[in-house]
């Protein structure tokens, strides 16, 4: 809104924020020593730390905003600024304010520094319609924790499809290819792009059923806009030669795309787009975090790092340069799709008109930064627009592992299942390779039995894989045996027991996984197995085995 402070409680303001950011990190420096006193790990977390005060300086200057449309709604004035001039207001709510609230009113208010003050654009300006209702940038539908101040957040959209939805899959697929650490520092936004309330809460409820346990700790939230946040799309220009149908799609598209980040914008560093039906790559937060990191280190003055080469799919901003996107998307949505803004901004951000295309193309790439290989693959073929069939592959994306090895607690491993070839039970444990077993039958057990006790804290069990994704463990449970635990404990009355002295404690569900905690009144464990319990029509594939116990590594 071009809201300015005083060149003072600016400075004042910078020097806290730096203050507040260096002071612990030099702090840190002290205590740990030499092994993070390298030049370049020093740069990073430098690097880090501007990236992260700059995302700090564009919410203070959001409250800037706040405070200069209250003042002005409240009817705060003042003579040319004059300190000694009565200040008069037009709504008894501000006696309840405190002298020092007061103040900031009145030295923020635009009222009181510029008496005739420029009106200037704002959203209602591009979108007129929202100004028929004031609930049009609200969420008809939030389902939310309210974690905010992460380091990536992760925007997905979606919308009722003709044939299938891939939004569970995605959000298995994504939230399961992040470790512990990563998914403390992430923040994923499923966007429902639909007014029919009834739908956005089926799939909403789905969400929360599916992750239960992310949603609770604030991991996944799920948003949808108000009918009145739309425009009538009957009514729009037709451009680019484009069908109706395709024009209203891709308009709305942008609409989307613009409500999701400006929700998006105050809870992270980092935003990243991606889409309802894609793939992601093993420990994708971190490695978009670490170049991140390293492009700002080089001082790459970047708008955006692309993770993927098509469409929209994992493109990452700096959260503090979103009203750019927003703004744009807002200005041109009935004009071109979504890509294609993208690149007309950063073409008028960088390219010389005097110049010719090579020198625009080499000025581009600095701002529009490519990693390779991509972290994301499309997997959709049924596009959210009517009739259209998308088989786009990105050929950078690479193989997908077939399995997924880790270091577990030492055990003996059976099974009565027969393998085929050599992708045996004990070799799948070991990290070496997955199990691949034919045609499991009720009864069939997973034996999995400790050399010595063991306390777990985690286990993961994921069946099927990329290239035989229907090669699954169906109707199959997880049980522990537990080493020493008392027949009078309440423990046995809180989970399912089987007659040999099992405890039930999770079972695979309909993608093929079974995961969970191992509470710690249930104590140090002799075996774990997994347990059929029903015909399979497939073979079973167990693509990754993970027994996290104090000593696991992540």
């Amino acid at each position: 809104m071009g809201l300015t402070t005083s060149p003072l409680r600016r400075r004042s303001f910078l020097l806290i924020s730096v203050l507040v950011v260096l002071v612990p990190f030099t702090l840190l420096l002290l205590i740990v020593g030499p092994d993070l006193s390298t030049e370049q790990s020093l740069s990073q977390r430098i690097a880090e730390f501007q990236m992260r005060l700059q995302y700090l300086e564009s919410m203070y200057r959001a409250r800037q905003e706040d405070v200069a449309i209250l003042s002005q709604y409240l009817g705060l004035s003042s003579t040319n600024g004059n300190e000694n001039s009565n200040t008069t207001i037009s709504s008894s709510l501000l006696d309840a304010l405190s002298p020092e609230a007061k103040l900031i009113l009145k030295n923020t208010s635009l009222s009181a520094r510029f008496p005739s003050s420029l009106r200037l654009p704002t959203a209602f300006h591009f979108l007129p319609h929202l100004l028929d209702d004031p609930s049009s940038l609200k969420p008809s539908y939030l389902l939310s924790k309210g974690r905010t101040g992460v380091s990536v957040v992760l925007g997905i959209p979606t919308v009722k499809r003709e044939k299938q939805n891939y939004v569970l899959s995605t959000l298995q697929n994504v939230v399961s290819n992040m470790d512990e650490a990563e998914q403390n520092e992430t923040l994923i936004i499923v966007f429902i792009g639909e007014t029919d309330l009834e739908y956005v809460s089926l799939i909403a409820k789905q969400i929360e059923v599916r992750f239960n346990n992310f949603v609770e700790n604030g991991l996944i939230e799920v948003i949808a806009p108000t009918q009145s946040y739309y425009p009538n799309f009957e009514k729009l220009r037709i451009t680019l030669n484009d069908p109706p149908e395709r024009v209203k799609w891709r308009s709305k598209q942008n609409l989307d795309f613009a409500f999701l980040m400006a929700y998006a914008q105050s809870k992270g560093t980092f935003y990243v787009q991606l889409e309802d039906d894609i793939l992601a790559k093993r420990g994708f937060i971190s490695i978009m975090k670490k170049f991140a990191v390293e492009k700002t280190t080089g001082k790459s003055p970047w708008f955006v790092l692309d993770f993927c080469q098509l469409g929209f799919i994992g493109k990452m901003f700096k959260s503090a340069e979103l009203p750019w996107l927003i703004t744009f998307f807002q200005m041109f949505y009935n004009d071109k799709p979504v890509d294609w803004l993208l690149d007309h901004l950063i073409d008028t951000k960088v390219c010389n008109w005097e110049k010719d295309q090579k020198h625009c193309k080499q000025e581009k790439a600095k701002y529009w930064i490519h990693y390779k290989p991509s972290l994301f693959q499309h997997i959709g073929t049924t596009s959210s627009l009517r009739g259209k069939v998308q088989k786009l592959k990105d050929k950078q994306f690479g193989k997908i592992p077939s399995f997924y090895p880790h270091q577990n607690p030492p055990a003996t491993v059976k099974t009565a299942i027969a393998p085929y070839k050599n992708y045996q039970l004990n070799r799948a444990y070991r990290g070496e390779t997955y199990f691949w077993g034919l045609l499991p039958q009720p009864g069939d057990l997973v034996e999995i039995l400790f050399h010595k006790p063991t306390k777990l804290k985690k286990y993961v069990f994921r069946s099927g894989n990329s290239e035989h994704p229907s090669d699954r463990f169906y109707n199959t449970t997880v049980e522990v045996l537990p080493e020493n635990l008392p027949e009078t404990s309440p423990v046995w009355t809180t989970y399912n027991s089987t007659n040999d002295g099992f405890l039930v404690v999770g079972a695979f569900n309909s993608f093929g996984i079974a995961e969970g905690y191992i509470e710690d009144k249930i104590g140090a464990l002799r075996e774990i197995r997994l347990h059929v319990h029903s015909d399979s029509e497939n073979w079973a594939i167990l693509s990754e085995i993970h027994l996290q116990d104090d000593s696991s590594k992540r």
